[in-house]
């Protein structure tokens, strides 16, 4: 076992960034990725389970919601495989903070600032694509000035960051440094000595979990591990089998055949059916058959 939790894992990710008691780790990360208009001092959570409009219509589960004073909105989510779509999938959570500002009566439109943080444990595109570990992204206009500045996205690449300690250059690199390595580390780094990053590894530190906690952990660490191999199995079969037909159809055939491989385990798994057809795209028909 390792000496401090995965904050890959569920119950890693919430233990660090997702509980009150936390809030300062939260809003330490957040500054390091935020303009310097958009400091926050302070942030209230908000449900993570947001309802659409219509009861037919599909609900979304963020990982962390949180609002600031000033009502600025932060969706933060940590993606734990490689999935299609995660882009359209990051445009559709923040539609519903967009939503909610709506007021009833009069109402000049006016909207507060949304922030999507994404966290990847995997690469959003096909490695020749995309070789940035950080990518913000912005609504520009052709010349590429900014066209809104009330609607932007971060996705931080992790595997992509591979700076060893005494390169850090910065404290937003030195808490990338501790959330990719967290798990593997035996004692606190020298370049980590900081108040907030010993608070960071106290809270870590598995021996300081409660009995109950700890099952918890074990829990989701063992759905980390399956659920990640799976999904990086199936996508790598679903893609070899698709350019050994050495066509596009054989390519979509090999993909469904993943994503129905990915539905059945997590189906085993006794995940919910909103989780399975947000993970793999499938349709209720599709997962229920």
């Amino acid at each position: 076992m390792s000496r401090y939790l995965n904050p890959y894992t569920d119950f890693g990710f919430k233990k660090l960034f997702g509980e009150e008691a936390n809030k300062d780790l939260l809003i330490d990360f957040l500054n390091q990725l935020l303009p310097a208009h958009h400091q926050i001092q302070s942030l209230q959570f908000k449900n993570t389970e947001k309802l659409p409009l219509y009861p037919e219509d599909r609900k979304a589960f963020f990982d962390i919601y949180c609002t600031s004073p000033s009502g600025e909105k932060f969706i933060v989510e940590m993606q734990r495989a490689r999935m299609d779509f995660f882009k359209d999938r990051s445009l559709f959570y923040v539609t519903f903070p967009i939503q909610e500002q709506a007021k009833k009566g009069v109402w000049n439109f006016q909207l507060s600032t949304v922030y999507f943080i994404g966290i990847l444990d995997c690469i959003i595109e096909e490695p020749n694509d995309s070789t940035q570990f950080r990518q913000e992204v912005s609504l520009k206009d052709q010349d590429g000035k900014i066209f809104y500045d009330k609607l932007h996205f971060c996705f931080l690449q992790m595997p992509l960051f591979n700076k060893s300690a005494d390169e850090l250059a910065n404290h937003f690199e030195k808490w990338v440094y501790f959330l990719k390595n967290l798990s593997n580390f035996e004692e606190i780094p020298r370049i980590l000595n900081e108040a907030v990053f010993q608070k960071a590894f106290e809270i870590a530190e598995l021996s300081n979990l409660k009995p109950r906690q700890a099952q918890q952990y074990q829990k989701s660490l063992m759905n980390y591990w399956s659920n990640k191999a799976v999904l990086d199995t199936a996508f790598a079969e679903g893609k070899e089998e698709g350019l050994l037909e050495g066509k596009a159809e054989g390519l979509a055939e090999g993909e469904l055949k993943a994503k129905l491989t990915i539905a059945r385990q997590l189906k085993a798994q006794g995940l919910s059916l909103d989780v399975i057809m947000q993970a793999t795209g499938l349709s209720q028909q599709q997962i229920e058959s």
